[in-house]
């Protein structure tokens, strides 16, 4: 390890405590989405991040905006730190909105509690820990007085569980950043260069109610759904012969998560709701997959003339794949960590999606990187006891204070 390597390690480790105590402050302020009343934890950031001696630009997502987004309030946080003259402007992006709680914790979600090493609660793994492991790493290069040429911005966004779209999207469209790169929050032991889409799409299906006792007098959306539900899942197994050529991300998969519908036990059902999410693939067409699963819907819907289907689509996210420019973000990373962590650090996709694709819509060459254990699973991301392993957030910290020096240097 370089003399400036050490440095800016050991400028890490002072300060550890310190890292730990915010991730717990941010863990311990509930920021749950839904319902997406999330301003108060934006607040809350961005005052751990003055005490720590950034700038903090607050940007107000409109109320109408945000409810139309299906939230209750949020807050967008920029801070920019400048080193030299000229240089990339890296974005690191965090966001501190997460799913509720849910039943089977064996500690409070919003206690922060630490166990042998991990601390547990809600979204400390997905995604508030990041937001201590960017600032601190930023820290570490302020301290090290290494020079550099280039920006460094924290991005803090509250709607990546409602899609992204008043956060990330919101900052690039209303011209508030403009980064050359980017790097969004994630676990240790991989970059991420590319992820999957995911349309979600609301099937009605009508027919007309009729008594029970005289069933054939109306037109059953029950018995007409079950027809599009067949050809769904008939349709499901083709999938399978569909591989992603980027490891990590596997096969396109097909789930109906939502099914409404009928009056009452006598009365022959007259609407029948669906709700349907597709993830595709990197090298899947958006458009192309939305335009084959209504093929197949309507072609179910043949088989019942007599009811009526509407499909409207609800969620569109493109799945991510690499620009030119994000190779000198993995090169970086993928070395650091391999230096740090002791082991091979490569490159992988994942079989969700992130906020990451809004800012490779606009351009930017992004990558995900942060602390975090091997996987989701083990992280217990969206489930109970959901946890992060302390020395995992030390050293991804130095990963990204290393790979950042690397890039402006």
């Amino acid at each position: 390890m370089t003399d400036i390597a050490a440095r800016i390690s050991d400028l890490v480790d002072a300060a550890f405590a310190d890292e730990v105590a915010m991730v717990a402050a941010l863990v311990k302020c509930p920021s749950d989405n839904p319902p997406g009343d999330c301003a108060a934890h934006a607040e809350v950031t961005a005052k751990e991040l003055e005490a720590r001696g950034f700038a903090v630009e607050r940007h107000p997502v409109p109320e109408a905006v945000v409810r139309a987004n299906g939230m209750i309030s949020a807050t967008n946080l920029i801070t920019r730190s400048v080193f030299g003259t000229g240089g990339p402007v890296i974005a690191l992006n965090a966001h501190g909105d997460v799913v509720p709680p849910g039943e089977g914790w064996t500690c409070d979600p919003y206690g922060a509690e630490i166990r042998d090493g991990w601390m547990y609660g809600r979204g400390v793994a997905v995604s508030k820990c990041d937001f201590a492991t960017y600032a601190f790493a930023i820290q570490a290069l302020r301290k090290a007085g290494v020079p550099l040429n280039g920006t460094l911005e924290i991005h803090g966004t509250w709607d990546e569980e409602a899609g992204g779209e008043i956060g990330p999207k919101w900052l690039l469209d209303e011209g508030l950043s403009k980064p050359t790169h980017a790097v969004a929050a994630s676990f240790s032991y991989a970059v991420v260069d590319a992820h999957n889409g995911c349309l979600h799409l609301e099937i009605v299906v009508e027919g007309k109610s009729a008594h029970a006792a005289i069933p054939y007098t109306g037109i059953d959306a029950l018995e007409a759904a079950t027809g599009v539900l067949n050809g769904l899942y008939a349709f499901r197994k083709s999938l399978a012969q569909k591989v992603s050529a980027t490891p990590g991300i596997g096969s396109p998969q097909l789930t109906v998560g939502l099914i409404e519908g009928g009056i009452n036990t006598n009365v022959v059902p007259d609407k029948v709701k669906l709700r349907l999410d597709r993830r595709m693939i990197p090298e899947e067409n958006p458009e192309a997959v939305e335009a084959e699963l209504r093929g197949v819907i309507e072609g179910a819907m043949k088989a019942y003339p007599a009811a009526r289907v509407t499909v409207n689509r609800i969620l569109l996210a493109r799945p991510l794949a690499p620009l030119p420019g994000s190779e000198k973000l993995t090169e970086a990373l993928c070395r650091r960590a391999s230096e740090v962590f002791g082991e091979p650090i490569g490159i992988k996709g994942l079989p969700l999606y992130t906020d990451a694709r809004h800012y490779a819509e606009a351009g930017v060459p992004i990558v995900l990187y942060g602390a975090g254990p091997r996987s989701i699973t083990e992280a217990n991301a969206h489930r109970a006891d959901e946890r992060l392993p302390l020395e995992d957030l030390r050293k991804a910290t130095k990963v990204v204070a290393l790979a950042l020096a690397d890039l402006m240097g």
